[in-house]
């Protein structure tokens, strides 16, 4: 496995290309949200609530339907797809994942810049997200307020997260 610190050297704030999800690149996106949420939502969250929320295998043709649903633009540097993010026709997010192997190389920030940029083409008021413990920072530096706390419960255990909101103007 490569350091974080060896990817930073190679990788020094990052700016990838974003593009629309093509079918078939469901399984990357699989392992950008495993590994988003393995590697990095664990200091936040316990191993149960962990394998609650991504467990190693998940039903393939619902994963692959889903992406599908949502048709996510993906981040995609040097050739290899390292985040992706969702905007949907009522301004919510239902998915905002960076690779955890790609952390802290500003592909959240290039993710969450064309989100917001999609939002004003489209003249949206509000976006809204349910947001983890662990992205809630990053979603307020982009001016997201927690609207309500909540306790979800995935597949029999509580994950707490946020409902955040950010008004366009």
């Amino acid at each position: 496995m490569v350091s974080h610190l060896a990817i930073q050297r190679e990788y020094p704030k990052a700016s990838p290309s974003i593009r629309r999800y093509r079918t078939g690149e469901e399984k990357a996106l699989f392992e950008i949200y495993y590994s988003a949420i393995h590697l990095v939502a664990r200091r936040d969250y316990s191993p149960e609530q962990i394998q609650a929320w991504a467990p190693q295998y998940l039903n393939t043709a619902v994963w692959e339907n889903h992406m599908r649903v949502i048709n996510p633009f993906v981040a995609e540097l040097h050739g290899q797809l390292v985040g992706y993010a969702d905007l949907q026709s009522n301004g919510y997010i239902d998915h905002f994942f960076v690779s955890g192997h790609h952390p802290r190389l500003g592909i959240g920030t290039s993710l969450m810049r064309h989100v917001l940029a999609r939002a004003a083409e489209q003249e949206m008021t509000e976006l809204t997200a349910n947001v983890s413990l662990t992205a809630q920072p990053f979603f307020e530096k982009f001016g997201f307020v927690i609207v309500a706390e909540r306790q979800t419960k995935v597949r029999g255990v509580v994950i707490p997260n946020a409902l955040m909101r950010r008004i366009c103007t």
